[in-house]
């Protein structure tokens, strides 16, 4: 039988790589076979255990590209992609799907919730796709929407709570898993201000007990948030900053 869902604590040892691109391209064709774009090309790029990261580009700048590969959404043309150590490209659809719906959770800017579900069956439905059994997902939603400040509208349907509390069922559905990384495309896009703070600052208390965050966002106010920013510019990495330190900037 699983726990109730946990958050891992945080570690200032060493930190393995959750994520690793070595020499990843993407590129799209026209139907003739002829090149479309160059989404991304040769990047090689670590991402750690624990880590809050952003990922900023202009558009076309490839960024979300590299968030569907990294959620295992869409393989790279070439290149090696290491997901906890494990190779992607090797998996076939069925592991590739388990795998992903167990190691990664995800956050999106349209909140992506069924409307005519509870909140708490919609936390159960990726541990539905893992065989969990009912009794214990039901037992792990709430304890998870108890996490995120919802336990007490187990019942209510998405459209009876305001955006903001809709943002965070999106969370706990990504955390209901145990995912190694949460990726978070745009999460405060759909939201007012001040709301939006209210899910970074939810975000930022799961990133500090140890959950790695990879976040893409045009706000710079939001990457500032991170410990990490990756600037894309026509498919390659412009810079990578850690805490004001640039790493591994190419041109």
């Amino acid at each position: 039988m699983n726990d109730s869902p946990t958050i891992p604590s945080s570690s200032n040892g060493h930190r393995n790589a959750v994520a690793d691109f070595k020499k990843i391209s993407k590129v799209y064709y026209m139907p003739d076979g002829t090149v479309l774009v160059e989404a991304l090309k040769d990047i090689d790029l670590q991402i750690f255990e624990g880590e809050y990261t952003a990922i900023m580009g202009a558009s076309g700048s490839g960024k979300s590209t590299m968030m569907n590969i990294l959620g295992c959404l869409d393989p790279p043309t070439s290149g090696v992609y290491l997901l906890d150590k494990k190779d992607v490209a090797h998996m076939d659809d069925s592991e590739l799907s388990r795998v992903r719906g167990r190691k990664i959770g995800f956050v999106f800017q349209a909140f992506n919730l069924i409307s005519e579900l509870t909140i708490v069956d919609n936390v159960e439905v990726p541990l539905f796709y893992q065989g969990i059994p009912k009794h214990e997902r039901r037992e792990q939603a709430i304890e998870t929407l108890k996490i995120v400040g919802l336990g007490d509208r187990l019942t209510h349907r998405p459209k009876e709570l305001s955006g903001g509390q809709q943002q965070r069922v999106a969370v706990a559905r990504a955390l209901v898993t145990n995912p190694s990384i949460i990726m978070a495309d745009e999460p405060t896009g759909n939201l007012d201000t001040k709301t939006g703070v209210e899910i970074l600052e939810l975000i930022d208390q799961l990133h500090a007990q140890g959950i790695t965050i990879i976040m893409v966002t045009h706000d710079q106010r939001v990457a500032d948030r991170c410990e990490r920013i990756i600037w894309l510019e026509d498919g390659v990495v412009g810079s990578d900053t850690r805490k004001g330190v640039p790493t591994n900037a190419t041109s």
